[in-house]
């Protein structure tokens, strides 16, 4: 599980050796290791792509848990009820916090009984993450299912 902090894209600030624009080959210096000609990255995480161009970074979507194929997101500015999403290959969807509905899913049954296994372990963590998202804080990870 991921214990290293992101970098924070507000402040710029740059995260331990190993943080998650790291994983996708960005070296913070406004350029994109390992990039092609192009000048652009493809990001294996689902978020914008980096360009050297510009040196802009992505959009915060911070990776909460990972199990099973199954990435779990929150977004930063999202929008209420509080909710988290969760992206697999079979589809993605959209799961409220307080009460566990499906609020939108394109998952595979199978993927999608997980997240809700996962999500009733977590709900209170869920709860938290979606708090701080609200004020800008860091998100905690949570345990992957096993």
């Amino acid at each position: 599980m991921r214990q290293e902090v992101d970098d924070d894209v507000r402040t710029g600030e740059r995260a331990p050796q190993g943080g998650l624009l790291e994983d996708v080959g960005f070296d913070g210096a406004g350029a994109e290791a390992g990039a092609g000609s192009s000048g652009r990255l493809g990001n294996q995480l689902g978020n914008p792509v980096v360009t050297a161009a510009t040196g802009m970074i992505p959009e915060a979507v911070p990776t909460i848990s990972r199990f099973f194929g199954i990435t779990i997101t929150m977004y930063f500015d999202d929008h209420e009820p509080a909710h988290f999403h969760a992206r697999h290959a079979s589809g993605g969807g959209k799961v409220r916090i307080d009460t566990l509905e499906v609020i939108d899913s394109s998952l595979g049954r199978r993927q999608l009984r997980l997240v809700l296994a996962w999500a009733e372990l977590h709900q209170h963590e869920l709860a938290e993450n979606w708090r701080r998202a609200r004020l800008g804080e860091t998100l905690a990870p949570i345990e992957p299912l096993r």
